[in-house]
C-alpha cells in the first residue's frame, strides 16, 4: 500500500511524495553503533542465539579501528623503530639518521587498518546471525527506532554511538586548513612543523611520533599538559618528549588562527604577553564530545546533557528500554571502557544479572614513549578520600632487565590504605601498558598489597618491579625494634 505525504513548504507551495511503508522488525536487542561496544554487545548477543540488529551510519569498527587506537599505534610503532635507529649507541652499535618515507609510513598505517578490518566488517557479523543495516538510527517514539525504510521495535535498545573530536570555536578556524584525528590518518606528506593544540594524552602521543617522523614539533596547552594525570609521573613523560625535541608550551591561550595548506599561524597568549607560532599544519587534540546529534532521544524520553546521556551504575537510561554504554555517555573514553559496558549490558539484558560499573577497576595508558599508566585512585584522590594513606615506590632503574636494555627510566608507584588494601597504581617507564595489567586485577580482586610479594617473577623481566614495589610497604621491619626482638626470642627456642 502507498502512503501520500502532502508537505507545506513556508511558501504555501504542496509537495507530493509518494514512499513505500517500512517494513516493521522485532528483533530482542538493537544496537545503534557499530564501534567496539556495539559490535561487542551484538556479537555476545548473537551468539547465544538472541535476534539482533546494528545500526551502523558510516564505518564498521568506529573510532578506534578507523581514526583512534588502530592507526595512532601504528604511527606510534613505525615512529619508534625511527628513533631506535638514532639512538643504539650506548649499546655498540653505530646511530643512523633513518631515511623515512611519510607516504609508506601512512601505508604501514592502513595496512594495519586493513589487517583487522574483517573482524569488524558487515560480512562478519551477518555471518554471526546478526542483522546488519548501514543506516542512520533515530528514535521515533521510546518503543521504537527508525533506520532507513525499517522501523526496529526491539524489547532493548543499546546505545552506542561513540564520540568525536571537539572543534572549539576559536577565531578562523573554520577558514583554516586543520586536522583532528578523523583526517591525520590521511595525510601522506610529512609535516614541516606540526602545531598541535592540546597536551593531553592524544597530543602528546601524535607530538612524539611526527617529531621522530622527522618533523619538527609544538604542542599548545592552555593549562598543564598531562592535567589529569599523576605529576609526578608525567613529568617523566614531558622530560622525555622534550629532549627529543618537542616543544611543549603550558599556560598557552590559542586567541586565534589563520593561514593556509602550509602555511598557518596561532597567536597565542601567556603569563608573559601574546605572540605568534608559526609552523606548517595544525592538528586540533582538545577532547571529545558524545555523538547525540540526530538520535531522536527526545522522542525516546532519554535524558542527556552536553557531557553524554545520563545513565546509572547499571546503564540503564531515564527509558527504561534502553541502555547506552562507551563514549556516548562521558566519562572515561576508551575503547576497553566500551568493551567493559558491553559486557555489563550483557549480563542484564540477557541473564537479568544486576551487573554495575565500578570505576576504579578501569586501566588507562598513554602509549608516549615512555608509557604511562594507571588505575584506581591516584595519590591526590586517596588523600582526599582517606586519613591515612601509604605511597610505595620503586624505580624501574633498580631492575636488573631494565639496566640490561637501557630502558630505567620510570617508576612504579602504589597508594595502599592503612590495612595495606592496594588503592591505586600508577606506573611510567618501557611496558607500563602491560605492568598495570597485574594491579588491575589485585585492585578488581581488593587484595592487600601482601598478595602481591607472595609471587614468583621470572627473572630477569620488568614485572619484577610490581614485586619490589610491594616490599616497600614493609621496608621498615628489618629495624622495627620489636620485630628484631620477636625474632631473637624465637631463636632461643633452638
Amino acid at each position: 500500500m502507498l502512503k501520500s505525504n502532502v508537505n507545506d513548504g513556508d511558501g504555501g507551495d504542496a509537495a507530493l511524495s509518494i514512499s513505500k511503508p517500512r517494513e516493521t522488525i522485532e528483533p530482542d536487542l538493537c544496537v545503534i553503533g557499530a564501534g567496539s561496544g556495539g559490535l561487542s554487545v551484538a556479537a555476545a548477543a548473537a551468539a547465544f542465539g538472541r535476534p539482533v540488529v546494528l545500526l551502523e551510519k558510516h564505518k564498521m569498527g568506529g573510532d578506534c579501528l578507523n581514526y583512534g587506537c588502530v592507526p595512532s599505534k601504528a604511527l606510534l610503532a613505525a615512529a619508534k623503530r625511527a628513533e631506535a635507529m638514532r639512538s643504539p649507541k650506548s649499546f655498540g652499535i653505530k646511530p643512523v639518521e633513518p631515511e623515512i618515507d611519510f607516504a609508506a609510513v601512512n601505508d604501514h598505517v592502513h595496512a594495519v587498518i586493513k589487517a583487522i578490518e574483517p573482524n569488524d566488517s558487515v560480512e562478519r557479523f551477518t555471518g554471526l546471525g546478526v542483522n546488519v543495516i548501514q543506516s542512520v538510527g533515530e528514535f521515533v517514539d521510546k518503543d521504537t527506532v527508525r533506520a532507513g525504510e525499517y522501523l526496529i521495535k526491539a524489547r532493548r535498545f543499546v546505545i552506542a554511538t561513540g564520540s568525536s573530536p571537539v572543534v572549539p570555536p576559536i577565531p578562523g578556524l573554520d577558514e583554516t586548513p586543520h586536522f583532528t584525528n578523523e583526517t591525520l590518518f590521511d595525510n601522506r606528506e610529512r609535516p614541516g612543523h606540526l602545531i598541535i593544540v592540546g597536551g593531553g594524552p592524544i597530543g602528546m602521543e601524535m607530538a612524539q611520533a611526527h617529531r621522530r617522523l622527522g618533523g619538527e614539533v609544538t604542542v599548545l596547552e592552555g593549562l598543564s599538559a598531562f592535567g589529569k594525570d599523576d605529576p609526578e609521573l608525567a613529568s617523566v613523560v614531558l622530560d622525555a618528549v622534550r629532549r627529543e625535541g618537542v616543544t611543549i608550551r603550558e599556560g598557552a591561550m590559542v586567541e586565534r588562527v589563520s593561514g593556509t595548506a602550509g602555511a598557518v599561524k596561532v597567536d597565542i597568549k601567556t603569563g608573559t604577553g601574546s605572540e605568534t607560532i608559526e609552523g606548517t599544519h595544525l592538528l586540533m587534540a582538545v577532547g571529545r564530545k558524545p555523538n547525540l546529534e540526530g538520535l531522536g532521544l527526545e522522542k525516546a524520553g532519554i535524558d542527556y546533557e552536553k557531557s553524554g546521556i545520563k545513565v546509572d551504575a547499571g546503564l540503564t537510561t531515564s527509558n527504561r528500554k534502553v541502555y547506552a554504554i562507551g563514549d556516548c555517555i562521558g566519562g572515561l573514553q576508551f575503547t576497553h571502557v566500551a568493551n567493559y559496558h558491553a559486557g555489563i549490558v550483557i549480563r542484564r539484558a540477557l541473564f537479568r544479572i544486576p551487573a554495575k560499573v565500578d570505576t576504579g577497576v578501569i586501566p588507562w595508558v598513554t602509549y608516549t614513549e615512555p608509557e604511562m599508566a594507571h588505575v584506581g585512585l591516584t595519590e591526590a584522590t586517596a588523600r582526599d578520600k582517606y586519613s591515612k594513606i601509604n605511597v610505595l615506590r620503586w624505580p624501574m632503574h633498580e631492575n636488573d632487565r631494565a639496566q640490561a636494555q637501557l630502558t630505567t627510566e620510570g617508576l612504579v608507584k602504589v597508594v595502599v590504605d592503612k590495612r595495606g588494601r592496594i588503592l591505586g597504581a600508577s606506573i611510567v617507564g618501557e611496558n607500563a601498558g602491560e605492568l598495570i595489567q597485574m594491579w588491575s586485577l589485585a585492585i578488581s580482586q581488593k587484595m592487600k598489597i601482601k598478595a602481591m610479594m607472595n609471587w614468583i617473577s621470572p627473572y630477569p623481566t620488568l614485572s619484577e618491579v610490581n614485586k619490589r614495589v610491594a616490599y616497600r610497604q614493609y621496608a621498615t621491619a628489618a629495624s622495627n625494634t620489636a620485630v628484631r626482638k620477636v625474632i631473637g626470642w624465637l631463636a632461643k627456642l633452638g
